[in-house]
Order: structure tokens, then C-alpha cells, then sequence
């Protein structure tokens, strides 16, 4: 639709035909125009349609300038947009040189800092120079600047393998301060050591003393080997000199102590028990050759006094007191285990050595004082005969060296393993000496023998026990073995013995006393029971039985064969062939009849005359009674069967509970 000019304001009033042919010009324009022939058309007025035309031209003005202005926005957001992908690529150069700035940051600071270590462990401080000169080596402040200089000199001498220049600047003045460590260091550990060698000192305290300062060793080791061993050498040989001079006296001083009285080759089992004269004296010597096969409180060696104080010299001598040799031998041993457990820890801990190394440096130091010892205990050894003080002191050896190994201490093996290797033949020398001499006994040399136990037999029990009772704490079957030789040598001598009583009864009384006492000692000293003891329970269970049978038949020994006889036949072949005796069971009844009341006294009197055992005669007793009761029922048991039970003498019987309350009032009160 074309566009309909009304603007008068534009148009020249002044010539009036210009106006109207100007009017007309326009009408007809607008006239011929289709929108407006179509209003004509449609009779629409043209006023309302001006201002429809007018409200549209608005209309598309409005929205020209709407478009302009979304124009204008668009390409301002556009410009914003580039703008924004200019910063962000900006933001992304920054970022990056942030990046690059923080790794240039990172790495300049660790240059700086390891250059600043660098520096610092390079550098050597005023007062590490005036403590490693000036300061005394005990106090603290050298120790710990001797450990800065230790690892600076360490430290120094890896840069140097690197070809760093600096080390040249402070090698000179690290020597010298190193030199002059070294010179304090090796002045007082040296005299710490001369300490040890004045009189009457107590060498633990300087020994603890240099444990304070094990560093300086560690020092030495590191910067000066040849020093560190001279002040090494030194110590080795001022200690093995005092061992050896300490244990030397104290062995020589405390061996003089043992009894003058000590058992020699006549102290045998089987040797007779009377006391020896002395060659200028009619009167007997004062040893007691019991003690010899006796443990009695020996046995606390092993015990309460195992870990008690050492025994001191000349405090015994004042008293005049005296030991056996296993006493002596634990004092020693002791004195030697405790010194030897601290001086093997000092030498692992000041010289940080182990295994074979500290092994080698305590020998160096011990070797003369274990040799000497060694010596000596062989000495004592080989005269010895007492067999218990051997066998104590091999459980001595055993429980130190068990005490050594919880404490960590393996430094006396092989001494332990050498000083057995020299007890254990002679222990089982002497137990032959006494087994020989038992076998080699002559019964006939006694004269006259009694029923009671024999001192041989004692002696055994008591040898026995005390052997067994320590053995069980460290079993070894080289002891059952002898001892089982010594038992058959033991019963065989029993036998030889008893043979020498005419009469069955007191062989019998003989051999179950020996028993009786042999099985008391052993239970008695043994905390379970041995093979020992069986073998005497049932040696005693066989000789009593036979006993018992003994002691009956004098007065029953008619009823006890009848009895025997019977039970065979019945046995054999039944009750049938019994055949009637009348005269020799009216023989046995009224016999019994008569006397079984004074055969109990008899009988009595004879068991409890005969054992010096009281409570085993009291048994024994018990046990015959019993047996009498039990062959009184079979005997009445027999009478009542075949052709027994018709006879008239069965009325005389006496009733067997008659019997068995007279029996009991032969039972003992306890």
C-alpha cells in the first residue's frame, strides 16, 4: 500500500492554484490507489481509515525501532561474546603462567632449602669448635656435638666422593677438629681402664661409666680404627688380668674350705661299716661314711641356696666353718656365671658386637680364668669320690646354664659342655666302684647277722633316692642305667645274705626288713613313683605272702595241707573222689580247738618281734590273721562237702565269727 502525504505544513499557501492542483495531484494519486478505491468501494470513511493507516504506520515504527534496538543487542552481545573469548584465552595464559611460575617457585625452593641444608651440614658452627675443644667429654654438650661433627665428617666425605669444591673449605678444619675428639675420647676411656687396676676396686662403676659414653667407641670405630682398637686391646687385657687374678685367689682361698674329712676309695657301698682308726690314735676318725650315700639337706644347693650370696672366705675361716665340694663348687660357679653374664653383655653393648665377634672378644678376656678353673675342677674331680657331690654338681652346671640362656648369655657353653665332660666319667667311675664292691661282698666276713636291714642296704636306699630325686629334674639315662646295675648287685647281695640263716622264717624276716626299708626310703625321697619301688613292692609282696604262709604253719600247718590237698582233688576230679578221713580231720578240729586262741598270742608275738618296721609287722599281722580266717572258711567249706559233711566232729567245729572277734582284737588302734 502506497503511503498517503497529509503534511500541509509542507505545502506553499501563498499561490492558491499551486495548492489546489497540488490537492488534486495527490487525491488523484491516492484515488488510483487500490487500497483506497477498495474503501470507496466499501464506503469506508477515510478519516478512520487515516488513522488505522496511521496507528499502523506506528505499529511498523515501533517495531523498526524494536528491530533496530534487538540489532543494537545483537551486536553488542556479539562484541560481549568476543570480548569474553578474548578473556577466557587470557585467563588460560594466565593460568598457565601461574603454572610455570609455581614450578619455578617449587624448584627455587628446593634448591634454596637443599642448598640451605647443604650449607647448614657444610658449614662448621663457633660453638661446635668450642665444645669439641673446650668442653669436658662428660658433659652433654660435647657428646652432642660430637655426634654433629661425626656426621659432618660423614657427610663431608660423601660430597668429596662427589667432587664438591666446598669440601675443601672445611676439610682442613674438620680434621682437626676430629684429631682432637679422638685425643679426648682415647685419654678418658684410658683411664677409665687404669681405673680398673687399682686395688680394691669395684670395676663395675668405670665399666658403667664408659656404657654412658658407648658412642666414643662408635666414634672411634668410624674415624680412627687403630685407636679404637689400642683402647679395645687395652680393656681386653686389663680385664683377663683381673679375672684371672680375682677368680685365681678366690679358687685357691675357698677350695680350703671343703671338710678335711672327705671321702676316699674305702668309702664304698659294699666296704664294712666300721670306723677307721687313725695310724697314731686308738681313737676312731670323725667321718661319717653314711654321709656319702646320704642327700639329706645337700640337696639345697640345688634349691634355696642355688642363687644365694657367694660364700666369702676369710668370713668362714673366722668362723671356722666348713663345706662339701658341691657347696664350694656352686660359690664358685656362681661368682663365675654372674661376672661372666655382665662383663658378655658390656662387650655386646659398648662394642656393638654379636655372634661369633662377641664370642671372640670374651674369650680373650675369660679363656685364662675358664682354663684355670677347668684345671682345678679337674683336680678336685679326679680325687673325689664322693658320687652325690659329682651328681649335685652336674645339676648345678645344668641349671646355670639354663639361668645364662634366659639372661641371653651364651658365652659358657662350651665351658659347661667341657667341665661335664669331666664329671660325667667320674661319676659313673665311682657308681662302679660301687656296684664292684657290693658284688665283691663276702657274707661270711660279717660273723654273726641279725633279721634287721642291713647298712649296706640302707646305704643303697639312701644312695638311690637321692640319686633318682635329683635326676628328675633333668633326666638323663645314663643314671637309670647304673642304677639298675647297682639294684641287681643290691638284691643279689640280699639273697647271699639271707642264705646265711639256717632257717626259711628268718631268711624271710630278713629279706622282707630289707624291703620294707628300701621301698620306705625310695617312696619317701622320690616325688613320683620309680621303677625302683616297683620292683621292691613286689619283692615284698612276694616274701610277705611267704611269710605269712611261714608263720601259720606251725600251728595251722595240718588244716592249711588238708585244706590244699582237698581243693586239689575237688579240682582235679570233683568231690566224688574224697576219700574219708575221719581220724586225720578229728586230728585237725580238736587240735584247732585246743590252741587257736594261744597260737594268735604266739603268732602275735612273733610277727611284731621279728620287723622293725612296726606299722609293716602291724600289716604283716593283719595279713596272716586274714589268712587264717580265709583257711578256716575253706576248711569248714570242705568239711561240709562228700563224705565230710556225715561226720559227728563237724558238730565241734568252732563257729568261724567266734573266731573272727577273737582275731580282731589283734587290730591295731592307729
Amino acid at each position: 500500500m502506497g503511503d498517503i502525504n497529509l503534511n500541509l505544513g509542507e505545502l506553499d499557501l501563498t499561490s492558491e492554484d499551486f495548492w489546489l492542483d497540488e490537492v488534486d495531484e495527490h487525491i488523484q494519486k491516492n484515488l488510483e490507489d487500490e487500497v483506497v478505491q477498495d474503501a470507496l468501494k466499501k464506503g469506508t470513511d477515510l478519516r478512520t481509515y487515516a488513522k488505522e493507516v496511521e496507528r499502523e504506520l506506528l505499529d511498523v515504527e515501533n517495531a523498526s525501532i524494536q528491530d533496530c534496538i534487538l540489532l543494537r543487542m545483537e551486536e553488542m552481545l556479539n562484541g560481549f561474546q568476543g570480548d569474553l573469548s578474548s578473556i577466557s584465552s587470557e585467563i588460560q595464559t594466565l593460568q598457565e603462567q601461574s603454572v610455570s611460575m609455581n614450578i619455578k617457585l617449587k624448584n627455587r625452593q628446593a634448591v634454596r632449602g637443599e642448598l640451605s641444608q647443604y650449607v647448614d651440614e657444610m658449614v662448621i658452627p663457633e660453638h661446635m669448635i668450642n665444645h669439641i675443644l673446650d668442653t669436658p667429654v662428660t658433659e652433654r654438650e660435647f657428646l652432642e656435638q660430637l655426634h654433629e661433627l661425626n656426621h659432618k665428617i660423614n657427610f663431608v666425605k660423601e660430597q668429596s666422593f662427589r667432587d664438591a669444591r666446598a669440601c675443601h673449605d672445611v676439610k682442613d678444619i674438620l680434621e682437626k677438629l676430629k684429631i682432637k675428639a679422638i685425643s679426648k675420647i682415647r685419654e678418658f676411656l684410658m683411664q677409665k681402664i687404669y681405673s680398673f687396676r687399682k686395688p680394691m676396686s669395684n670395676y663395675q662403676v668405670p665399666q658403667n661409666a664408659m656404657l654412658k659414653f658407648r658412642f666414643f667407641n662408635e666414634f672411634l670405630m668410624a674415624n680412627e680404627r687403630h685407636v679404637a682398637r689400642e683402647i679395645r686391646d687395652e680393656y681386653l687385657d686389663t680385664m683377663s688380668k683381673i679375672y684371672y687374678s680375682y677368680f685365681k685367689g678366690y679358687l685357691s682361698r675357698l677350695m680350703k674350705l671343703q671338710f678335711e674329712e672327705v671321702a676316699d676309695k674305702d668309702d664304698l657301698m659294699g666296704v664294712e661299716d666300721t670306723a677307721k682308726k687313725s695310724f697314731f690314735s686308738s681313737k676312731p676318725a670323725l667321718k661319717n661314711r653314711s654321709t656319702v650315700f646320704t642327700l639329706g639337706s645337700r640337696g639345697e644347693v640345688l634349691t634355696s641356696r642355688l642363687e644365694e650370696p657367694i660364700i666369702v672366705p676369710h668370713a668362714q675361716q673366722k668362723s671356722e666353718t666348713k663345706f662339701n665340694f658341691e657347696s664350694l663348687f656352686r660359690s664358685l660357679h656362681y661368682a663365675l656365671m654372674d661376672n661372666c653374664c655382665r662383663e658378655y653383655l658390656f662387650l655386646v653393648d659398648f662394642y656393638m658386637a654379636s655372634g661369633t665377634a662377641s664370642l671372640d672378644l670374651f674369650n680373650a678376656i675369660m679363656a685364662k680364668t675358664l682354663q684355670t678353673y677347668l684345671k682345678s675342677m679337674e683336680e678336685h674331680v679326679s680325687e673325689c669320690y664322693d658320687s652325690i657331690a659329682i651328681f649335685l654338681s652336674i645339676h648345678i652346671v645344668h641349671r646355670y646354664r639354663n639361668l645364662m640362656h634366659k639372661r641371653g648369655v651364651p658365652s659358657l657353653d662350651r665351658y659347661w659342655d667341657t667341665l661335664l665332660g669331666i664329671m660325667w666319667p667320674r661319676f659313673e667311675t665311682i657308681l662302679h666302684l660301687n656296684i664292684n664292691s657290693v658284688r665283691d661282698v663276702d657274707p661270711q666276713k660279717f660273723g654273726h647277722i641279725d633279721n634287721r636291714p642291713h647298712y649296706i642296704t640302707r646305704r643303697y636306699a639312701e644312695f638311690s633316692a637321692a640319686i633318682v630325686g635329683i635326676n628328675q629334674s633333668f633326666p638323663d639315662d645314663r643314671v637309670l642305667h647304673n642304677l639298675e646295675q647297682l639294684q641287681t648287685e643290691v638284691e643279689n647281695f640280699i639273697l647271699k645274705m639271707a642264705a646265711e640263716f639256717p632257717l626259711r622264717k628268718e631268711q624271710l624276716i630278713f629279706l622282707i626288713n630289707n624291703y620294707d626299708m628300701m621301698l620306705g626310703v625310695l617312696m619317701e625321697r622320690t616325688t613320683e613313683e620309680s621303677k625302683e619301688s616297683e620292683s621292691f613292692k613286689e619283692l615284698l609282696t612276694a616274701r610277705t605272702q611267704e611269710f605269712i604262709e611261714e608263720v601259720l604253719s606251725p600251728h595251722f600247718g595240718g588244716m592249711i595241707s588238708f585244706v590244699k590237698d582237698c581243693e586239689n582233688i575237688i579240682e582235679r576230679a570233683g568231690v566224688e573222689a574224697l576219700r574219708p578221713d575221719e581220724r586225720r580231720v578229728q586230728s585237725i578240729v580238736r587240735g584247732f580247738n585246743s590252741d587257736w586262741k594261744r597260737a594268735l598270742e604266739l603268732i602275735n608275738g612273733d610277727v611284731m618281734r621279728a620287723f622293725t618296721n612296726f606299722k609293716n609287722g602291724t600289716q604283716i599281722l593283719q595279713g596272716a590273721l586274714t589268712q587264717l580266717i580265709q583257711y578256716y572258711h575253706r576248711f569248714q567249706k570242705v568239711l561240709g562237702q562228700g563224705p565230710y559233711k556225715n561226720m559227728q566232729i563237724r558238730n565241734e567245729l568252732i563257729n568261724i565269727h567266734h573266731v573272727m572277734v577273737e582275731v580282731k582284737k589283734y587290730k591295731p588302734t592307729f
